[in-house]
């Protein structure tokens, strides 16, 4: 006979596994893509956040698995040991192989846009979208990890995306990825 909590925790389990299952991406974890440990974790002050800040690498795409662990690995490297943050910047990451890599993962504070990082889910598709378009893998799959964050409760329901230069001066996401979210239904173009 099950204890009253394992019942509790094996019925939430089925219900998320079903959930999750029906929208979630695969997710490459911290673990399979050869993480080091943040030095400090802390969560979002809002959870589930109210917005998704979308990111790109301004850098190469990368097309499989093993170039995108390796690229991960070195945004790694650069966020905590060039800049001195405790961990990678982004909660995930997109790679040209069509998959997700978890950063910090859900409802963890980020280091990806100083106004939002305690509210926002900080998505990073890995490219250049300044002069070229993310691929279309990349794009399907940013809309099944928001849908799989809406549908988990890990992303409000009526959540604001917006790109990276609506609160920083930058040309994140690059111009062809941020005429692309434009067109989203939670695209938000006001006061941020």
């Amino acid at each position: 006979m099950y204890s009253q909590a394992v019942v509790l925790f094996l019925c939430a389990f089925n219900v998320m596994s079903a959930t999750a299952d029906d929208t979630c991406p695969p997710i490459v974890s911290r673990k399979e893509w050869g993480a080091v440990p943040a030095k400090s974790v802390q969560p979002l002050s809002k959870n589930p956040p109210p917005y998704v800040v979308v990111h790109h690498s301004a850098s190469q795409i990368c097309t499989d698995e093993e170039s995108c662990k390796r690229y991960v690995r070195s945004v790694q490297h650069f966020h905590m040991d060039i800049r001195g943050w405790e961990d990678i910047g982004y909660n995930f990451l997109i790679g040209g192989d069509g998959k997700v890599y978890e950063g910090r993962g859900w409802g963890i504070h980020g280091a990806h846009d100083k106004r939002h990082n305690s509210v926002s889910l900080g998505v990073s598709l890995i490219g250049n979208f300044q002069e070229t378009e993310p691929l279309l893998i990349q794009l399907e799959t940013l809309k099944n990890l928001l849908e799989c964050g809406v549908n988990t409760n890990r992303i409000q329901k009526e959540y604001r995306m917006i790109g990276h230069r609506q609160s920083t001066p930058t040309l994140c996401p690059g111009e062809h990825l941020f005429d692309i979210i434009e067109t989203y239904p939670h695209f938000y173009d006001g006061p941020n």
